[in-house]
C-alpha cells in the first residue's frame, strides 16, 4: 500500500489488477443490458407510436435517459481502456502508472460532457441540465444502474399493456361483430330491443378502449404494491372485463331469443292449453257454485269470476309477433304469458276448491256417519232403537237439500258420542261404568 493521496491511499498491483478485473465485468454486463434495452420490442413500439398522455411525458423522459446511458457508458468504457492502457505499458508497473491508476479508478476521473437538453429531461438526476459533469467509476455505475431501472421499467410497463389488452380488445371486437350480425338476424337492433343499445355502447366503449391503450399505455398499468423491480405490476383488464362480460349478457339474450325462434310454435301450443284448463276450472267452479248454492243451506260461497281477457288479448298479439318473426318481441311476452297462465291456472284451481268446500265438508260428514254406523253394526248394536233414532236424525240432514252443515255436524257428533258409549259401556247415555239409564230397563 502506498503513501496517501487525494483519493486515498495508493492502491498496489493486486488491487489494480482486482479493480480492472471488477469492472471490466461490470461493462460487460452493463453493455448486454444496454443493448437488451436498444432491442426490447417495447422500445421499438415506443420509438414509432404516436404518444398521449402520461407515456408521452414519460417516454420523452425515458428517451433522454437512454441517449445519456449511452454517454455515460462511452465514458466508462473510454475510462476503463485508459486505466487497462496504463496497466499494460510494463508487467511491473511504477509508483507513477499505480498513482495514476488510483487518481483513474477512484477518483473523479471521468467527464461526461453533456447540454442541458440533453439532461433537462431527465427528472431523477439531480444535476440534469448541466454542461459536464464529473464522477468517479463507482458513481457513474450507480448513475447508469438508476436510469437504467428507470427506463426499462418504463418500457416493459408499456409493452406489457400493448401485449395484454389489444389482441384481447380485437378478439372481442370480432366476437361483438358476430353477435351483432347474429342480433340482427332475429330482429335485435338499437332502438328495438335492450340488448341492441347494449351492443352499441359496447362498440363504443371498446373503440374507445383501444385508441386510448395503443396511444397512453401507462394509463393502463397498476404498478404493485412495495414493488421496486423494473415492471413490477400488472396492466389494467377492468374496463375490457366489464364489457366482456356485458357482451355476454348480451349473447345469453340473444340466445334465449334463438331459443324463441326453434320452439316458439310448442310453447304457443303449451300456452293456449293452459289457459284452457284454467277456463274449463273456471267454468267448472261457477257450475259447482250453482250446485252448492242449491243444496247446502247458511254457507257464504266465494264469487267466481270469468277468465281475464287481457291474456287472450296478449296470447293472439304473441301469435301475431311469431307470424311476423319478430322474435325479439316474442322473447319477453312469451315468458311473461307462461307465468301469468300458471298463475291463472292455479287460481282457477284454488276458485273450484274454495267453492267445493261446503260440498266436501257434507261428504266427510256422510263417511264419517256411515263409518260409526258399519262400527257399530260389526259390535252387534245396529239394532239399538236410540242409535237408530240419532242416526236417521243425521242421515235425514245430511241427505236433504239445502242442508245446514252446522246441524248436520252436531247431529253427528250426536250420534258418534251415543255410539261411543254404548260400545264402551253397553248402555246408551252411559259416559262410563257407573249408573246404567238405560229407558228400556235393567233386563236390556
Amino acid at each position: 500500500m502506498g503513501v496517501a493521496g487525494s483519493t486515498g491511499p495508493v492502491m498496489d498491483r493486486d488491487e489494480v489488477d482486482r479493480a480492472l478485473a471488477r469492472l471490466g465485468a461490470e461493462h460487460e454486463a452493463i453493455e448486454t443490458s444496454l443493448l437488451a434495452l436498444q432491442d426490447h420490442a417495447g422500445r421499438r413500439l415506443l420509438e414509432g407510436a404516436e404518444l398521449t398522455g402520461s407515456t408521452q411525458e414519460r417516454w420523452t423522459a425515458a428517451e433522454a435517459s437512454i441517449t445519456l446511458l449511452w454517454a455515460y457508458f462511452d465514458a466508462y468504457t473510454d475510462a476503463l481502456r485508459s486505466a487497462r492502457e496504463i496497466r499494460s505499458r510494463r508487467r511491473w508497473s511504477s509508483r507513477e502508472d499505480l498513482v495514476e491508476l488510483t487518481e483513474l479508478l477512484r477518483g473523479r476521473s471521468v467527464t461526461v460532457a453533456g447540454s442541458a437538453t440533453a439532461t433537462a429531461n431527465v427528472p431523477t438526476l439531480s444535476g440534469a441540465g448541466k454542461l459536464s459533469e464529473q464522477f468517479t467509476l463507482a458513481e457513474l455505475v450507480e448513475r447508469m444502474n438508476e436510469l437504467y431501472a428507470t427506463s426499462l421499467d418504463m418500457v416493459v410497463a408499456a409493452d406489457a399493456v400493448w401485449s395484454a389488452l389489444p389482441a384481447r380488445i380485437d378478439l372481442l371486437a370480432a366476437e361483438l361483430q358476430r353477435t351483432r350480425q347474429l342480433a340482427h338476424s332475429v330482429g335485435v337492433r338499437p332502438g328495438e330491443h335492450p340488448a341492441g343499445d347494449d351492443l352499441e355502447r359496447i362498440t363504443r366503449t371498446l373503440t374507445s378502449l383501444r385508441e386510448r391503450v395503443v396511444s397512453d399505455p401507462l394509463a393502463y398499468w397498476v404498478r404493485a404494491q412495495g414493488s421496486s423491480a423494473p415492471g413490477g405490476g400488472r396492466p389494467d383488464t377492468s374496463t375490457y372485463d366489464r364489457e366482456a362480460r356485458a357482451l355476454e349478457d348480451v349473447r345469453r339474450e340473444i340466445d334465449a331469443v334463438l331459443t324463441v325462434r326453434q320452439d316458439a310454435e310448442a310453447r304457443l301450443v303449451k300456452l293456449r292449453d293452459v289457459l284452457s284448463r284454467a277456463d274449463r276450472t273456471l267454468a267448472e267452479a261457477r257450475s259447482a257454485r250453482g250446485e252448492v248454492l242449491a243444496k247446502i243451506a247458511a254457507t257464504e260461497v266465494p264469487v267466481v269470476s270469468g277468465p281475464p281477457t287481457v291474456l287472450q288479448e296478449q296470447l293472439a298479439a304473441a301469435a301475431e309477433y311469431r307470424r311476423h318473426a319478430q322474435w325479439h318481441r316474442l322473447s319477453p311476452l312469451l315468458e311473461s304469458l307462461e307465468q301469468k297462465a300458471e298463475d291463472e291456472l292455479l287460481r282457477a284451481r284454488e276458485s273450484l276448491t274454495a267453492v267445493t268446500a261446503p260440498l266436501a265438508v257434507r261428504a266427510e260428514l256422510r263417511g264419517r256417519l256411515d263409518a260409526y254406523k258399519a262400527k257399530v253394526a260389526r259390535h252387534g248394536l245396529a239394532e239399538d232403537p236410540f242409535l237408530i233414532e240419532r242416526y236417521d236424525a243425521a242421515r235425514r240432514m245430511l241427505w236433504s237439500a239445502p242442508c245446514d252443515l252446522r246441524v248436520a255436524e252436531q247431529a253427528v257428533l250426536r250420534y258418534q258420542h251415543a255410539a261411543a258409549e254404548l260400545l264402551s259401556t253397553g248402555v246408551p247415555g252411559q259416559s262410563g261404568a257407573g249408573q246404567p239409564q238405560d229407558r228400556r230397563g235393567p233386563g236390556a
